[in-house]
């Protein structure tokens, strides 16, 4: 990077910083702090949908995918798609017309109508622990950024990604305390069209740096320009750990609580849909593809840095780093207000806190924030890759909640004991799959047998009450 991109790059941060001020100083209450007033347009929410769930995380990602497997790694993102269209047609119509009854705030709230406060209660903890998870991703997505641009020509004595994880904490905390979720949405539509154009002019950059389409060809093996490259377990783990977070996310019931209506936020999920699968997922593969053949001693996620740091015009790599960054501050900083939100609304404000202003709420809100980001830091810093991260976070929220959120909207028969012993049993086995490092049968996640289980538990546990009484 030359001086000019620094240049950019700081100046754009700042005034992303600078927006992020701006809504802090106009927030009134928790309303606008976690729903934006109930108010935004589906294009804002569309955008920030995708910046949210692909960020920096997926993006970097993406690109090991691509470096690794081709266009085959694609398919990670096909799996958003399919969640956010059947999320439109058959959660978004239930969700917002109990959202105009009750006024809901954060995912456990739909959970509380349908089943009581103890099962809001669980679904508060597992859905707050597992936004730690993801946030701690992007954190790391963001130090690897970094690493590979701006701290890559650090003396011998510091190591850039540690470097990187530490300048990367700080900034992500300090935007995450200031912003609330009005920030978060219209400075994701900004950051997202300058990504994605930063993108799309990369391609043409790097292509000439490795010789051509046909060089390409030449330098890659067959299968990284198929779609079978990969093998069958690992597209069934995909669709099994990220397709129910669509129905699960509370980053997502956030931004269904801040559009006007059910059309407004059907029109949000479909747009968001088309962008991730097919846009972006080959946009980021073909890119790891590139990286392959420019720098094929890397790590794989290190692979798309280094390409945009090497391969794009002076200035356009100052835009397109600060875009990167940008989109990981705001997928993080919208993870952390989900888990704030679940931490304060759900636990503190009614378990602890009595009769808190809502001036009190939003200074909680911070503070709770604040020692959220730190924890972030302790998990990035454990993890050697991103989508490591992100899918064991995935995992630890999709097997604990989404059997019982399905039967909240589909299953007339579904009983508070049985959601609360689901997803406590869910999310445990699950955990204790991953961290024990069991081999499991035919290579599927620990998510698919942590739902299997929860189905298990649920299902018998919700007839045997309807027998009861």
């Amino acid at each position: 990077m030359t001086l000019v991109d620094f240049v950019i790059f700081f100046i754009y941060l700042l005034l992303v910083v600078m927006v992020g001020v701006y809504f802090f100083r106009k927030n009134t209450d928790r309303e606008d702090y976690y729903v934006g007033g109930r108010s935004i347009k589906s294009h804002h929410i569309g955008l920030s949908i995708v910046a949210t769930d692909v960020g920096g995380g997926f993006s970097i990602g993406l690109g090991g995918l691509g470096f690794v497997m081709g266009l085959s790694g694609s398919w990670l993102l096909f799996t958003g798609l399919v969640g956010a269209w059947l999320s439109a047609v058959f959660m978004i119509p239930k969700i917002k017309k109990l959202d105009r009854e009750h006024g809901m705030i954060t995912f456990p709230d739909f959970l509380r109508y349908r089943y009581g406060n103890r099962v809001a209660l669980m679904a508060a903890i597992i859905s707050g622990i597992g936004y730690l998870g993801f946030t701690g991703g992007q954190i790391l997505a963001g130090a690897k950024l970094a690493a590979g641009t701006v701290f890559a020509n650090l003396p011998p004595q510091y190591d850039p990604l540690n470097m990187a994880l530490i300048v990367m904490t700080i900034v992500i905390i300090g935007y995450t305390v200031l912003g609330g979720i009005k920030a978060v949405i219209y400075t994701d539509t900004v950051q997202w069209i300058i990504l994605l154009s930063g993108l799309l002019v990369a391609i043409p950059f790097a292509l000439a740096n490795v010789g051509g389409m046909a060089m390409l060809k030449a330098e890659l093996a067959p299968e990284f320009f198929r779609l079978d490259n990969l093998h069958w377990s690992q597209f069934v783990n995909w669709f099994v750990t990220i397709v129910p977070i669509w129905f699960i996310a509370m980053t997502l019931y956030q931004r269904v609580y801040a559009t006007r209506n059910e059309k407004e936020a059907k029109k949000a999920w479909f747009i968001a849909g088309i962008f991730e699968y097919p846009v972006i997922a080959f946009l980021g593969v073909f890119l790891g593809m590139v990286s392959r053949v420019l720098f094929p001693e890397v790590d794989a996620e290190m692979g798309l840095p280094m390409l945009l740091k090497s391969s794009l015009p002076i200035g356009i790599t100052g835009i397109v780093i600060a875009a990167y960054f940008s989109a990981i501050m705001s997928t993080a900083d919208s993870c952390l207000i989900a888990s704030s939100g679940n931490f304060v609304n759900d636990i503190l404000e009614r378990y602890v806190l009595t009769k808190p202003s809502q001036k009190t709420l939003m200074l909680v809100s911070q503070a709770i924030t604040l020692v959220i980001g730190a924890l972030t830091f302790l998990i990035a810093y454990s993890f050697q890759t991103v989508l490591e991260i992100i899918l064991h976070a995935y995992s630890f929220m999709v097997a604990g909640l989404f059997v019982p959120t399905l039967g909240a909207y589909f299953w007339k028969k579904s009983h508070p004991s049985a959601a609360f012993y689901a997803m406590m049993v869910g999310g445990t086995t699950t955990l204790i799959m991953i961290f024990m490092d069991f081999s499991l049968p035919f290579g599927l996640d620990a998510s698919f047998y942590g739902i299997l289980i929860s189905l298990i538990v649920f299902v018998f546990t919700s007839i045997w009450q309807d027998r009861k009484g």
